[in-house]
């Protein structure tokens, strides 16, 4: 073995080295195995829960990726039996058909180098090309899969994504990943947050919703019960077994004090600072201590109560507001405040699914609908709000076939799955949501006046941020979640006071980014003037756009800096053009 050779190409010379002592030769057949139809039926009915997972979970959300593509996905249990497939099977050789049946086994030692197999015995991702297979016959496909771990980190199945077409390794590998990592967590799910507390935490804000966060299940004793591998990657071990508060050197009142699906720092052994986000058991919604209940915006408070009556009497809520106003935070308080907080949540980002596929996401299909559609069909995002909150957020963007469709479902509460079958009833709420003026988009024919009088039962308006009474408190509830061990608990006079003043064209999400950044920039001192970035004080008024605390001692600082401008200007967290700006002035 050459010593240059890459890490995966040392991997498939290690698997061809088995195939070479199992007997096995080039032109040898592959063996599947001939497990009759009763083995076939108890293997199938042991590994129930994994094949309804991925097949009615996972699956599902990978559509958009998998629908116009040859994939063929695959499912093995631990000893590399086949669970069940999907997808396309036309570049299949006919000669192999039995290696797609429920049963065939796809070890090493009877089908030679194969995606299933090599990742079984390296017990790790592994990708096969066309050529790497060590069996001629299983040349005419490549293949990608990743080992399953359950929560206790036993191995329970492989996933593999195979195709005839030359597609880069890389892509192929990080489909299976993706799918892999999505399946683990739903598992862990499933078992757990029933009756768990559920916290997702990761590196950065924007991705606690994604199958790559850190996911941690904890009981009411604050005893880690189960945790995905991607934890294990983050904290540097294993958590299971272990007391959340050591983990994250927190008490489990003030960690359980936490808002609920909402972003908040946190630290770690080793100083290590994550966003995190808290979710309540399912079983027991109101278990979660209250926090102290801080000052709010009496137009909100009036909202929120108006909504929270009307949503428990299933009249539509349609919330108006500009971006960033907060108004899916609104709509989570509301869940959580109602008597189907124990129930799903549901929200929908009517702008962010492609307009090909908002009915069969919305609405589910039946097997075969369309081309591409999952051979077991799929029930969509409002039969899974079943006893539950749909949330359909930026509703303004949906497309006009997909709203007549979704009127004809409000009317009658029964969803009608693409591609035919029965109609099935749900028990819903409503709540939609929009930045757009629909009554304008109404009058320019881009949305139904029926639909925009069905989903406005009550219509709310949320007061953009510059406008709120409770800036202050939302001030120092946002610098209680970002600030870090050491810093002071007090803004100071100043830094206060520009931070009332300023219009926050972004909002809520503008807010929390700007004293993220200053919090970070600050480290252990208070945060100063110079620690707001630039772009807060392009958006003040006037002189204000540039930080005045800066002149203090300015011409000391650029001396001490041997008149390096761009040097101090990193020193003081501003650009240089706002430091040739205070030079000139002085």
């Amino acid at each position: 073995m050459a010593a240059s050779a890459s890490p995966h190409a040392q991997l498939i010379q290690a698997s061809w080295a088995r195939c070479r002592a199992f007997g096995l030769e080039h032109q040898s057949l592959p063996s599947f195995g001939e497990p009759d139809a009763a083995q076939v039926r108890a293997l199938l009915e042991r590994q129930h829960g994994l094949l309804r997972t991925t097949r009615d979970e996972v699956l599902p959300s990978f559509a958009h990726l998998l629908g116009h593509s040859s994939y063929l996905i695959m499912l093995s249990d631990a000893e590399g039996q086949l669970l069940d497939s999907w997808g396309t099977r036309r570049f299949v050789d006919p000669r192999q058909g039995r290696g797609f049946e429920p049963g065939a086994r796809w070890l090493e030692q009877g089908v030679g180098t194969n995606a299933i197999g090599t990742a079984l015995a390296c017990r790790q991702a592994v990708h096969v090309g066309h050529d790497e297979h060590f069996l001629k016959l299983n040349r005419f496909m490549a293949g990608a899969a990743a080992p399953l771990y359950d929560a206790e980190r036993h191995l329970i199945g492989v996933l593999d994504v195979s195709s005839d077409s030359y597609l880069p390794s890389s892509q192929t590998l990080g489909l299976v990943r993706m799918m892999s990592q999505s399946l683990e967590n739903r598992l862990i799910l499933e078992g757990y947050a029933g009756h768990c507390w559920q916290l997702s935490f990761n590196t950065g804000p924007n991705s606690l919703d994604s199958q790559w966060a850190g996911l941690l299940l904890f009981d009411a004793s604050g005893q880690v019960v189960a945790a995905n591998r991607r934890a294990d990657s983050l904290l540097g071990k294993s958590p299971l077994h272990g007391q959340i508060e050591e983990l994250l050197q927190t008490p489990l009142t003030q960690l359980l004090a936490q808002p609920l699906a909402l972003p908040f720092a946190m630290h770690v052994a080793g100083r290590n600072r994550f966003h995190c986000e808290l979710k309540a058991p399912h079983a027991e919604p109101l278990a979660r201590p209250r926090a102290v209940q801080a000052e709010i915006d009496p137009r909100v408070g009036k909202a929120l109560q108006q909504a929270g009556l009307l949503l428990e009497k299933d009249i539509p809520l349609l919330i108006h507001g500009e971006t960033g106003v907060g108004k899916e935070v609104f709509v989570n308080a509301l869940h959580q405040a109602s008597s189907r907080a124990g129930q799903p949540l549901v929200a929908v980002n009517c702008a962010s699914i492609p307009a090909e596929l908002v009915e069969s996401e919305l609405f589910g299909y039946e097997k075969g609908a369309f081309t591409g559609a999952h051979h077991k069909g799929n029930p969509g995002l409002i039969r899974k709000a079943d006893q539950g909150v749909l949330f359909l957020d930026e509703i303004g963007d949906m497309p006009l076939a997909t709203q007549a469709r979704l009127l004809r479902f409000l009317q009658d509460r029964r969803v009608q799955p693409l591609g035919g079958g029965e109609p099935i009833a749900v028990d819903i709420r409503v709540v939609s949501a929009t930045n757009q003026d629909l009554q304008a988009q109404v009058r320019a024919g881009l949305f139904r006046q029926d639909l925009y009088y069905r989903i406005a039962g009550l219509s709310l308006t949320l007061p953009p941020l510059r406008e709120r009474s409770d800036r202050r408190a939302l001030i120092e509830q946002l610098c209680q979640r970002y600030r870090e061990p050491g810093q002071p608990t007090e803004l100071s006079a100043k830094v206060l006071e520009l931070l009332m003043r300023h219009p926050w064209p972004g909002n809520l999400r503008q807010m929390a980014s700007v004293l993220q950044v200053a919090l970070a920039l600050a480290g252990e001192r208070g945060v100063a003037l110079e620690h707001l970035p630039d772009s807060f004080y392009a958006e003040l008024p006037g002189s204000e756009a540039i930080p005045v605390a800066v002149d203090e001692g300015l011409e000391d600082q650029l001396r001490a800096a041997d008149g390096n401008v761009s040097q101090l200007a990193r020193q003081l967290g501003v650009s240089r053009t706002t430091l040739y700006k205070r030079l000139r002035s002085l």
